[in-house]
Parts: C-alpha cells; structure tokens; sequence
C-alpha cells in the first residue's frame, strides 16, 4: 500500500520511501521541560504518535525508529528554576514526569528513543555529540568562534532558507537574533555560548558554557539516526528558525543534500476561536483538560481536523467527542479487534487524513448498530490504529471527572429512597430526589434488568 506524505520543504504531497525499509526512522521535536504542556504542544505529539502507528503497521513494528528529545538545557528551564528556589536537576525531572504521564494519558505509544539534550553535549562514547558537531562546523568553514561564542555563518550556505522560502529580511527579523559586534552577519546564530557562574555550563574549546537550542536536534538526531533520516516532524511554529538552522547544520556538517527525506508540519492550535495566550485567560495545559475529559475525548478532538490544518479548540468539540466515544465503547464492548476498515486505511496513507478516515469509522458505526458483529470488530480495530478505544468498556464508563466529588454511599441510598418512594406512588417525593441528583450532576437512567425484568437504575455523570 502506498503511503503519501506532504512535505513542507518542496510543499508538494509525495509517495513515501525509506531509506532503509528494515530501519523507516522518524524525529519529532519534544519539549522543553519546564512546565506543564498546554493543548498546542499535545497537538504534534498525537499527530506524529498517529504516523508512528501507522509506520508501524505498514513496516513492522520492529522496523520503526522514533525520537522525539527533550530540552532539558534552557534559559527558561534557568529562569524558572530560579523563581521556584529548586534545582534545575529537579524542576526538569519533574516536568519530564508530568509530560510523560500526560502523553500516556493522551494515549500515546513511547518513542523508541526518548534523549534528553543534556547527555548529547560532551560525551566519551565516541557517538556524536554537540561539542565535535560544533568543532566539525568550524573546521568546515561554516562556524567561527568569537568572545565565548560559536556562532553560524549563515552566508556560507548559499541556499539557506529553503525550508521557510522567506526573504532576507523576514529571516533576520524573524530569527530573533541577538545583535552583537562579533557577528559577522546579522543573520548568524548561536551554537554555544558562555555560562554564567550560576548557570550550567559544560568545559568546551571555547570555555565553559552550554549550547544553542538548534545545535541539540541535529546531534541528538545525527546521533540516533543517522546524517539522513526518513521524516522529521515538529508544529509549523518552528519551520523558522528552528529547523531551517537544523538543516543548515546538518547538512554542512555531514555535507548533505538533505537532513530529512520529508519534513512534516502541524498547524496552529486556538481555543475558542482566539490564540491561547495567558493573557486572554485561555491558557489551558493538558493536565487541566485530563481532570474534566478522558484522554481520548481529547486524542479525537484533536484528530478530527487534518493535522496541516489550524484547530479550534472547542468545548462544543470535546462534548461530540465524548459522545462520539461513548458510543463506539457501547457497541464494541464484547467485540474483539477484527480486519481493519480498507477505506480507512486509504484515508491514514492519504497524508494522514485522519478526518477522512473518522467519517468511514461512522460508517462503519452505523452498520454496528445494527448488529453486524463484523462491523463492530472493524471499528475496535480501526479506532485503535488510530490510538482510541484502549479502553475496556467498563473502565470507560467508570471515568470521572477528578474536578467532581462524587459521594457514591450518598448516591447509591438517595437511588434506594426513590425506588421505595416510586413503589409507593409517592411521584412527588421521586422527582424531588431525582432533582436532588441531578443538583449533583447526577443523570439518572431507569430500565429493566434484562435476566430478571425487574425495574433498575442506572446512573452516571452528567457529561
């Protein structure tokens, strides 16, 4: 089956062709741990934890190898440090922590490798590091050392800024670069630079100091991968300057054509209609999110716009999502993953389409309500190409939101009252507790059992 993928550097949708078919290798920029994600950054790591599935199905599970790093080397892991009164070692562990329990709950599978910045900056193991990439720049003609610094040269590639396609002064406005009188061009960025006294810092050629942030995923990824890899993925905020300066010293380095067959983008992430931003009290992390939905109400959300595309991000979205999920858990419950829909496979190998694919899974649905076991099966195993439908049915109706205390004694005999209440014809008394319930969030669902026909009530959260 062929696979299409868009590739934001020739901006044209191409057939997919590893390099190696024992060995398709993927990087995805991770995050810089210093506090909790917020929902745009969960948007690249279910997207490529999609692409990381679907390599896996169409070349084997052992034949996929994903990174995604982790910045653990920043000024504003320094700053925060320092505003909390904690150790830089300990605000990154702790943050890495809480992004790892996030992800997971977001249903996402584990990169093959995971590496953290900091242990690919001097190393003794003889495996690339950003030190003797820094050193290989240099000696190539492509870097220089001034006052402390390593700096780019940036006119010693002659096609810079191929990714981006920006004019010169976009670029150099948009690099953000810090003026200073041993640049030789503005457009020059950092490779490493000194530390402070109280600031980490690691003994190089140039003094003791700590790397540039772009200098990290072209060791990290030279390293694990190799001078050329498959695909490499992060959102579209960092086409400029971040990886067009990962290209430029990735290939100058390993004198290259490309650092990366394909190059893949996620759009921008808004809430309601307006960029998140704390200043517009729409700042939401995943944390919050995963206190009031399960992780895959948000994992579907968030799938049901193709990943190139802007999302809004809706409370009215979240709600049919919910819906959504918890139909497919009730028709699904008691089927085992069968054949997968080929229709949705089409979809997943169309660059992703992943909207597509959830409107074959509806179909699908359809069929599987009316009883066609057959269909139920293609939509458990089809959802969980997708990373849905995890779950086993009564754990997915036993979530509960943790901002909701539930008191399930109290419960349990207000339901017993109304019964005895019901029994007595005492309608009044019955719907004042029901009301009292639903005060609760509490819905209430009266039926049959349907071994003994005797009158049941169910109950459940309102969603």
């Amino acid at each position: 089956m062929s696979l299409k993928l868009y590739d934001t550097l020739t901006r044209a949708k191409r057939d997919f062709v590893p390099i190696d078919r024992d060995r398709v290798r993927m990087y995805v920029c991770g995050p810089t741990v210093y506090d909790f994600a917020h929902i745009g950054n969960a948007r690249p790591v279910i997207v490529f934890d999609v692409l990381f599935r679907l390599l896996r199905h169409l070349y084997g599970p052992d034949h996929v190898v994903y990174v995604r790093n982790i910045t653990d080397v920043d000024d504003k892991i320094n700053a925060r440090a320092a505003e909390r009164g904690i150790a830089i070692r300990d605000l990154t562990e702790e943050t890495y922590k809480n992004f790892k329990e996030d992800v997971a709950a977001l249903g996402c599978l584990p990169p093959t490798f995971e590496p953290r910045a900091t242990e690919y900056i001097c190393r003794d193991d003889g495996k690339l590091d950003m030190v003797s990439l820094i050193e290989r720049l240099i000696r190539n003609g492509n870097a220089y050392a001034a006052e402390g610094h390593v700096l780019f040269h940036v006119p010693s590639m002659p096609d810079y800024g191929r990714l981006s396609k920006r004019p010169l002064d976009e670029m150099i406005a948009g690099a953000r670069v810090e003026v200073a009188p041993y640049k030789r061009d503005p457009q020059d960025f950092v490779l490493w630079k000194p530390s402070k006294p109280n600031e980490p810092g690691w003994v190089s050629p140039w003094g003791r100091g700590r790397p540039g942030w772009h200098i990290e995923c072209s060791a990290m990824s030279g390293a694990l991968l190799g001078e050329t890899f498959d695909i490499h993925g992060g959102g579209i905020d960092l086409v400029f300057p971040h990886h067009e300066n990962e290209i430029a010293q990735s290939r100058c380095a390993f004198h290259t054509d490309v650092m990366a067959n394909f190059w893949m983008h996620n759009g921008f992430l808004q809430v309601e209609g307006e960029k998140m931003a704390k200043s517009a009290g729409n700042f939401v992390t995943i944390r919050e999110l995963l206190a009031d939905w399960p992780g895959e109400v948000l994992r579907l959300n968030m799938l049901r716009t193709h990943y190139r595309q802007p999302i809004d991000w809706t409370e009215s979205g979240l709600r049919e999502a919910r819906r959504t999920l918890d139909h497919w858990y009730e028709l699904t419950a008691d089927a085992q993953a069968g054949m997968l829909s080929p229709d949705a496979l089409d979809a997943l190998t169309d660059d992703l389409n992943t909207p597509k694919a959830l409107v074959e899974l509806h179909e699908i649905r359809a069929e599987a309500a009316k009883g066609d076991k057959a269909a139920a099966a293609s939509l458990k195993a089809s959802a969980q190409l997708l990373g849905l439908l995890q779950a086993t049915a009564a754990d997915w109706n036993a979530w509960r939101p943790k901002t909701i205390t539930v008191d399930e004694t109290k419960i349990g005999g207000l339901i017993a009252a109304r019964a005895s209440a019901r029994k007595a014809k005492n309608f009044a008394e019955s719907d004042r507790i029901r009301d009292e319930l639903a005060a609760m969030g509490v819905v209430l669902k009266d039926g049959k059992d349907p071994k003994t026909g005797e009158p049941v009530t169910t109950w459940e959260l309102a969603r």
